[in-house]
């Protein structure tokens, strides 16, 4: 019997082509693992209403950790009415199965690792190399929204005094998007922060946030962060506003170790770090639970390259490495660092985004050869 069990779910587009080269690469690295292919994603929302199927959350369900390729997510309505006419007059309800898995799941962790690996030309700097954690389920991204506004809300807004401007605009000229924060959600969070740290003998945490604006949730979290903080004397704790940070993680990124923010904050400098280190052919993120972690590249599905097997799949490699690490394979995670950083130095395979004309499995093959 295998030692783990664990889901593949390739998705759409690119995510299947990423997905395969993977596969190589583990398959090669002979890891005591069976593998159970899923179903997930814009086409099984054309052919059965429901892009994450109850299958799928029954399978994930049955499996130790999951690596996931990538999904469409939510397309315009025009194109909807296009590739899915027969789903036309029953609701344009698709909502993204990797943001319903995290809530599923309660993947609360979004780690998110930014690096700059040695040969890398598309490197900022090549001394970059920090932490991303990102609260994943509530913040901005909780999804409790009002469009139109239902009146009972739009009166109790209208009790503030900053509102009063709004009392004379028709409700369905208005939307409100909620940020809805807990004690326990930014706890949580920040705790992964510190404790990584403290493992990963890293140096420092900074808590990214907008309190000065966003007072009541913004205060929350940093509330919180301090009390955190002060279990944790040996890790030098700082404090960021969102937009200073933007601009810091551009001047001066290598000051930087261990990063940890609400949802839509996190999503932001996620992103722009990535870009530091190579762009999305190199981002790579865990979600992350107390019983469960689903891993993936965070690039999209890239419709217009699904087929030619030209795409960066290092992201989607650097993930496989993550889950190994998670599954405590540590020297079979460091093992496959190592061979995707030799063949970054090298620099003879590279694909387009690199300047080169290498194909992704091709990439695969060479790191596999470095195993």
């Amino acid at each position: 019997m295998a030692k783990y069990k664990l889901a593949i779910l390739p998705g759409d587009g690119i995510g299947k082509e990423v997905i395969e080269a993977a596969m190589i690469v583990l398959k090669k690295m002979n890891l005591e693992a069976d593998y159970f292919y899923g179903d997930i994603g814009w086409e099984f929302w054309c052919r059965e209403g429901n892009p994450l199927p109850e299958r799928t959350i029954k399978l994930l369900k049955e499996t130790d950790a999951c690596l996931f390729g990538a999904i469409t997510s939510k397309p315009k309505e025009d194109a909807a009415k296009e590739l899915a006419p027969e789903l036309q007059g029953k609701g344009f309800s698709y909502v993204s199965p990797i943001v319903k898995l995290r809530q599923l799941f309660d993947l609360y962790i979004n780690l998110r690792p930014c690096k700059a690996y040695l040969g890398n030309p598309l490197n900022y700097r090549d001394n970059i190399d920090l932490v991303i954690f990102r609260e994943n389920t509530e913040g901005s991204y909780a999804g409790v929204e009002f469009y139109p506004l239902p009146e009972q809300v739009r009166e109790a807004l209208l009790l503030h005094p900053k509102m009063k401007d709004f009392k004379e605009v028709p409700a369905e000229e208005i939307a409100v998007s909620t940020r809805i924060m807990t004690k326990k959600g930014c706890e949580r969070i920040v705790r992964a922060a510190f404790e990584f740290a403290r493992k990963n003998r890293r140096k420092s945490v900074t808590l990214v946030e907008k309190p000065n604006v966003l007072r009541e949730t913004g205060g929350l979290m940093l509330k919180v962060a301090r009390k955190v903080a002060a279990e944790f004397p040996d890790i030098k704790f700082n404090e960021a506003n969102i937009d200073a940070m933007c601009m810091w993680l551009v001047k001066n990124p290598q000051d930087y170790d261990v990063l940890v923010a609400e949802n839509l904050f996190g999503d932001i400098i996620s992103d722009l770090a990535a870009q530091l280190v190579g762009g999305l052919g190199f981002a790579c993120a865990g979600n992350i639970g107390d019983k469960y972690a689903v891993f993936e590249p965070t690039h999209g599905s890239a419709p217009k390259y699904a087929g030619l097997y030209k795409v960066n799949p290092i992201a989607t490699l650097l993930a496989a490495k993550m889950m190994l690490d998670w599954l405590g394979e540590s020297e079979k995670a460091t093992t496959l660092e190592q061979a995707i950083a030799e063949v970054i130095k090298e620099g003879k395979v590279r694909t387009y985004d690199l300047g080169g004309s290498a194909k992704t499995l091709e990439v695969a093959e060479a790191v596999a050869s470095k195993l």
